[in-house]
This record gives structure tokens, sequence and C-alpha cells, in this order.
């Protein structure tokens, strides 16, 4: 509907995605490219300057995988199964990926 009133056609968001390969900045070659895109994720809202910390952005899982709230959304074993992450390293992979002389490339 939006698209034959403004008289456009392709993706609504089509102007704002972009897509970026993420494995060249892994700051650990061992990272398998799930859990590289699951840390860059939860990392986007504090790059975006929108949070300080990961755990304060409610709309994402990261406090799920974190085991700071028990959200029924997330199947945190599959996850932690499909990404190779293991839970008790969990909160301190996701500081540690993404190499900081390359974030800027990437936010």
């Amino acid at each position: 509907a939006i698209q034959k009133q403004q008289n456009i056609s392709g993706s609504l968001f089509q102007q704002k995605t972009k897509h970026k390969l993420l494995s060249e900045f892994a700051d650990n070659s061992t990272i398998n490219y799930a859990a590289l895109c699951m840390h860059y994720i939860h990392q986007n809202p504090v790059k975006a300057n929108l949070v300080k910390n990961m755990h304060d952005w409610p709309y994402s899982s990261y406090s799920d995988y974190a085991a700071t709230r028990e959200g029924t959304l997330c199947n945190k074993l599959l996850a932690f199964q499909l990404t190779g992450i293991l839970p008790y390293r969990f909160v301190e992979e996701s500081h540690e990926v993404i190499r900081e002389d390359v974030a800027e490339k990437l936010w």
C-alpha cells in the first residue's frame, strides 16, 4: 500500500540497508562467521551511541545470552551450538571479538 501510494518499488528500507563482510574484522581467526555476526549485532546499539553498555539496550537478545535476563524468545542452547560460543565466555567474547583498529570501518 505504501509503495502504491508513494509510486515506488522495491524494499521500503532499500536506502538504509547495507552489507558488510565481517570475517576480515575478527580479532580471533577461530571465531566463526555466525558468532561474529551475533557479536556485531549486539554491539550495534553501543557503536551507534544509543546506550553505553550492551546490557542497556532492551530490544536486544544480548541480556538473554549473557544470562542477566530470562527471555523466552531465544533458543540459547541452539544459538551457542551453532555459533560455537561457550556460554561462560559469551560476555567476555562479546567485547573482544571485533578489533578496535577496524571498528571504525564497520560503524
